[in-house]
């Protein structure tokens, strides 16, 4: 029975962002409780992509859509960079940046109708990407659940073989680095965590859930938990 809205499934991702984020502040990476904090985070990235494609499949306004997430990109670049790096960074570029990009893409995909033209546009948004946090993948998410909208299992088989890949790529990149296959599959294991949003998203009802403000949860509290975080990781 599918019985959770949209609302619902976004609290779950920012609770599972806010969790991988203190892991990466405050626990170390190889205890049992940054690893299972990590492995909770995976599910916010193919989740928050879900909700790019359904936000593009029923906005009234591409355009303003597409402004609002560019706009709190703005907003929370000096919070995440400041999280991530402790000092200033122009060249490293948040969450909400990758999925204006990802929105991006899913609308290139939906409108280019040559496929070279459409292929090259969604490589050249991938290009963009990479300073990005989670850079392609989530371009990848958002094209999966675009093109396999309405087809639960192939998305899940899509985000499945990708969590794997991205496993295997970083667990062979780990060991070429002279780290131990106990220390790379730590370092590596962890983004399996992204089949755990496949449950959650099939119990989606199509209901947006929440308020009328409701949909702004995300796009304010992600640079808050970042200011936050920051402070105290940096101890005022």
């Amino acid at each position: 029975m599918k019985s959770m809205n949209g609302q619902q499934l976004k609290t779950i991702a920012i609770t599972a962002m806010l969790l991988d984020h203190i892991a990466w502040a405050f626990l170390d990476f190889q205890s049992f409780w940054g690893q299972l904090f990590h492995i909770v985070g995976r599910i916010t990235a193919p989740t928050m992509s879900f909700f790019i494609v359904q936000g593009y499949l029923h906005t009234r306004s591409f355009w303003k859509y597409l402004t609002r997430l560019l706009v709190f990109a703005v907003i929370s670049h000096v919070p995440y960079v400041y999280f991530s790096y402790g000092t200033m960074h122009w060249f490293s570029f948040n969450v909400l940046y990758t999925l204006a990009l990802g929105l991006l893409a899913v609308f290139c995909w939906d409108k280019i109708s040559d496929l070279r033209l459409r292929t090259l546009a969604v490589i050249g948004l991938g290009i963009l990407s990479l300073p990005g946090d989670w850079f392609y993948i989530i371009i990848i998410f958002c094209l999966i659940f675009f093109i396999y909208r309405g087809d639960f299992r192939s998305q899940a088989a899509a985000v499945t073989y990708t969590a794997v890949i991205i496993v295997l790529v970083q667990f062979g990149g780990s060991l070429a680095a002279g780290d131990t296959i106990s220390e790379a599959l730590l370092s590596s294991g962890f983004h399996l965590g992204i089949i755990l949003s496949l449950p959650l998203l099939k119990l989606y009802n199509g209901q947006r859930g929440g308020g009328r403000w409701s949909h702004w949860l995300f796009y304010i509290f992600y640079p808050a938990h970042l200011l936050v975080l920051s402070a105290l990781k940096q101890g005022f």
